[in-house]
């Protein structure tokens, strides 16, 4: 018994060293349960995609509350990645103005609400950390100056202006798909010298800022005088899907869009009405936000620190496509990942799958998507449907490695709207 009890406390106390000797992933992702509403983007627009111009005067705001409280030592600093998120492998001499990295020593505590929680907030660039080339980067959050020991990362973008960028959207070239899909067409117009276009320019099209929803094309299908051009036939055409849900619940004591019940004992709970497959056959507008989502409360006055939680209920009464798959509810505000938090549940005895999530006051936009553990694919128009129609924000990235060069610049950022709201 004392041996086996010795096993035991060895084999937890593996575990929990393993826990703390995590390693940082080069995606947007938190590390710890008590970490939540993690937010990034330009400041000029609130949930816009987290992308600046290189020395043009831009900033980050970049955020996330501590459901534990108190005050953490908690560091920060910014790596360069390749255009596939990789690491770029640079020395920071090469990619930063100023130190390698700095304390985060803005929060504040919460105020008002039920649950406690410190918020804490950074502003990139500042004078302690700044990027001095163009690029994909990646923002660290760690814990006592120990990048074994990560809290939360966040994708973000630097783009020198090089390039101009101009977009068409148009119905897909295949048949069957033109009344579900959008194919958009890219024109790249350059001054500069661009020795061999096919390997030295890689162009990135991403749908509402989902990840998941990126193509790459790595050769244009013409290259003209100081043009480039990527219409190939079956390039760049995505699912329209359809507008996301929505669900507002800025006021505790009463309910506002698709909000069923609120109710509060020692926390928050709020039930949705519950959804039903959207995939019908005829597209039906109604206003959103592209997935975005933003946090507010209408009884106090600060939405950073007294703007509460509450545990949302999730319904969807939809049939499975098949049988070895999981749904998810995806938005920005988990940046489009699936995980056991956001996976709905289904309940044999009344046919129905169900979520509860955890989540600060505000407007969220949402939708549900579907995983099949067979073939890994994820599909987000089974529940949704898809519409030629459908209102989408298309970001495109265009990156350039020069001869010899040891990173990926971006010479080119552009976004547009598929119908202005």
């Amino acid at each position: 018994m004392i041996k086996s009890g010795v096993l035991l406390f060895l084999c937890l106390l593996s575990l929990k060293m393993a826990k703390a000797q995590q390693q940082f992933v080069y995606d947007n992702k938190t590390y710890r349960d008590n970490i939540k509403t993690v937010q990034c983007y330009n400041t000029q627009k609130e949930q816009s995609i987290p992308v600046i111009g290189l020395g043009a005067g831009d900033q980050l705001s970049f955020s996330f509350d501590d459901l534990q409280g108190g005050s953490k030592d908690y560091w920060y600093t910014i790596e360069h990645c390749t255009y596939d998120w990789k690491s770029s492998e640079l020395s920071t001499l090469d990619y930063l103005d100023g130190t390698n990295e700095d304390r985060l020593i803005d929060y504040s505590y919460s105020s008002k609400t039920l649950q406690k929680f410190t918020h804490y907030k950074l502003t990139l660039p500042n004078d302690q950390i700044k990027p001095k080339i163009s690029g994909n980067y990646l923002l660290k959050i760690y814990e006592r100056g120990d990048q074994k020991k990560p809290v939360c990362s966040q994708r973000f973008y630097v783009t020198d202006k090089l390039v101009n960028i101009s977009t068409e959207l148009v119905p897909s070239n295949e048949n069957s798909l033109r009344f579900s899909n959008q194919k958009i067409n890219v024109t790249v117009a350059h001054t500069m010298p661009i020795q061999n276009p096919y390997t030295d320019i890689k162009l990135l099209v991403m749908q509402n800022g989902d990840p998941s929803t990126a193509m790459l094309s790595s050769k244009p299908t013409y290259v003209q005088p100081n043009s480039l051009i990527y219409n190939e036939i079956n390039g760049n055409d995505f699912k329209g899907g359809n507008e996301y849900r929505k669900f507002d619940f800025r006021n505790l004591r009463y309910k506002a869009i698709h909000v069923q019940d609120i109710f509060t004992d020692s926390t928050n709970h709020i039930t949705l009405f519950e959804d039903k497959n959207g995939n019908s056959s005829k597209y039906a507008l109604q206003l959103d936000d592209n997935g975005a989502f933003f946090v507010r409360n209408e009884d106090n006055l600060n939405n950073d620190t007294d703007t509460d939680y509450g545990h949302v209920q999730f319904t969807l009464n939809a049939a499975a496509p098949s049988a070895n798959g999981d749904v998810y509810v995806v938005g920005r505000f988990n940046n489009y990942t699936l995980s056991e938090e956001n996976k709905l549940s289904f309940e044999t005895s009344k046919k129905k799958f169900y979520a509860s999530l955890y989540l600060k006051q505000g407007v969220y936009d949402f939708r549900y998507v579907w995983k099949d553990n067979t073939t890994g694919k994820i599909d987000n128009t089974v529940f949704e449907g898809s519409f030629f129609e459908t209102t989408n924000d298309y970001q495109t990235f265009v990156y350039y490695r020069k001869p010899g060069g040891r990173w990926d610049e971006l010479i080119g950022y552009n976004i547009v709207s598929t119908t202005k709201k």
